[in-house]
């Protein structure tokens, strides 16, 4: 036989092996892997699965702390029962149904050091042993806190919160929330059951204004539902920071009831007030009332430096005032309700001349774009001699007939009136007065209003017809189109 045959031999019955050894360790139900707490009570549950003809003879629990290092807590013998041969284990273990085909254990009083990995074995002929193992979790819940620490303010970093999660499992961790400017660190320390304490600082260069800032400490840990937060303020202590207010430069004479007041910002709280002058006694005219001086009368006596000083535990802080009396009164200065009103009238002006300007460049703009009204108005028509006038006009002589030569080769005689006729509003082109007592004539000129230049407005030169225009309208008019009314057949 060849190399490479017995290579594929050796292979082939390795996979077999294999093969049959993962059947043979599924066939023990185990749990994967199961958590507890403290002084708490835990399930391990074991059985075996689809026997066939496998003859099952004793089933052992074994605890391995340590990889490597096993030992038996807990034997089911079919034909001697139960026993338990570890002092550790002793009065807390027990099965909880007692049978080689569930072979389930109960740990009571758990402790921390319980947690490990726990083997289910199976001794079976004619396959062997089979196992399944469950690893316990021992799970612990940490006790938190986190304090702000008072700390004085100065140059150097210290720390300024403390925030801890004590004997937690697994390890807790522990994160920062603020505004303030520092850095923070951790420690995690193991304790003796198994459980850890981690502890974080925060530190910082303190001031007098971080003093009252807000923190916040975040404790996460698998125990938990939702991180738990520690909300504090800084806690930085200083001595006194004193102002004085209420001096408006406006003490003349006569004045009364003017008021300063010493204002002081300090951690720890103050202990004294004092009022002084830099040019001796206080004068007879001020009052002194805890942090308010009270001037009842300004006069030449309270030209002079007043000095506020004020005291806690960690030392004073002071502040001085020169006030200068003057003679008559400051004029008042517009109030600021004033001053807006003025202000908000200004930018409605503005807003209307702005209005103003832009419909102005937009006219412009659309009369060089020729969209605007045209520059020259023309002159209206002038009525004269219409029918309505002529039909409205009075009739102050008597009608007479009088007889007129024929127009033609026609034998026919026709009257004419010397009064007007009716006629319609053709002829609204003919102006002035109607020739012949009221029967238009052909126009000839008179009555026109003058005519006007359309680019220099100026008035034109009335119009004279030549002899050439007069023949040539002659020759062109026909007597039937004449403005004459048609004759009277008599």
């Amino acid at each position: 036989m060849s190399d490479f045959t017995m290579i594929n031999c050796c292979l082939i019955l390795g996979a077999c092996l294999l093969s049959s050894q993962v059947v043979w360790s599924q066939r023990v139900r185990v749990e994967y892997e199961v958590t507890a707490y403290p002084n708490s009570s835990v399930n391990l549950r074991c059985e075996f699965i689809n026997s066939g003809n496998t003859k099952l003879t004793q089933v052992s629990w074994m605890f391995e702390r340590v990889e490597g290092d096993r030992h038996n807590i807990a034997v089911f013998h079919p034909s001697y029962g139960a026993s338990f041969p570890n002092k550790e284990f002793e009065g807390r273990v027990n099965f909880t149904r007692g049978s080689l085909e569930n072979p389930s254990i109960r740990i009571d009083k758990l402790k921390m050091a319980d947690a490990g990995r726990y083997i289910c074995e199976y001794a079976t002929y004619p396959s062997g042993n089979e196992q399944g193992t469950t690893t316990l979790i021992m799970l612990a819940k940490p006790k938190n806190s986190a304090t702000a620490i008072p700390v004085q303010a100065g140059p150097s970093e210290v720390v300024v919160a403390s925030c801890e999660a004590a004997q937690g499992k697994p390890e807790a961790t522990i994160s920062w929330i603020t505004t303030v400017a520092g850095r923070y660190n951790h420690t995690s320390v193991p304790e003796v059951d198994g459980t850890v304490t981690v502890k974080s600082e925060y530190r910082m260069i303190p001031t007098p204004a971080e003093n009252g800032k807000e923190i916040t400490c975040l404790v996460t840990q698998r125990t938990q539902s939702e991180p738990k937060s520690f909300d504090l303020k800084l806690v930085v202590e200083y001595p006194p920071i004193v102002t004085i207010d209420g001096y408006d430069n406006n003490w003349y004479m006569g004045r009364t009831d003017a008021v300063l007041t010493c204002e002081a910002d300090a951690n720890p709280e103050l202990t004294e007030i004092i009022w002084t002058t830099t040019s001796g006694p206080m004068p007879p005219s001020v009052r002194v009332e805890h942090n308010r001086l009270l001037v009842r009368k300004v006069d030449e006596t309270v030209n002079t430096t007043f000095v506020c000083e004020v005291k806690n535990r960690l030392g004073a802080g002071k502040k001085e005032l020169s006030a200068m009396v003057i003679d008559q009164p400051l004029p008042k200065s517009p109030s600021a309700g004033s001053v807006l009103g003025g202000i908000i009238a200004a930018i409605i002006i503005l807003c209307l001349i702005g209005a103003g300007v832009a419909m102005y460049r937009k006219r412009i703009q659309s009369t060089a774009n020729g969209e605007g009204p045209p520059k020259h108005k023309p002159p209206p028509p002038m009525k004269s001699g219409s029918s309505t006038e002529m039909l409205n006009k009075p009739q102050d002589k008597a009608t007479t007939i009088t007889e007129a030569q024929p127009l033609s080769n026609y034998e026919t005689n026709y009257y004419e009136t010397n009064s007007a006729e009716p006629v319609t509003d053709l002829d609204d082109d003919n102006t002035g007065p109607p020739a012949n007592g009221g029967t238009p004539n052909v126009w000839d000129g008179s009555g026109h209003p003058p005519d006007k230049d359309e680019l220099t407005d100026e008035t034109l030169p009335p119009y004279e017809p030549t002899e050439n225009d007069i023949e040539a309208s002659h020759g062109n008019l026909a007597r039937e189109e004449s403005f004459m009314s048609q004759p009277m057949l008599v």
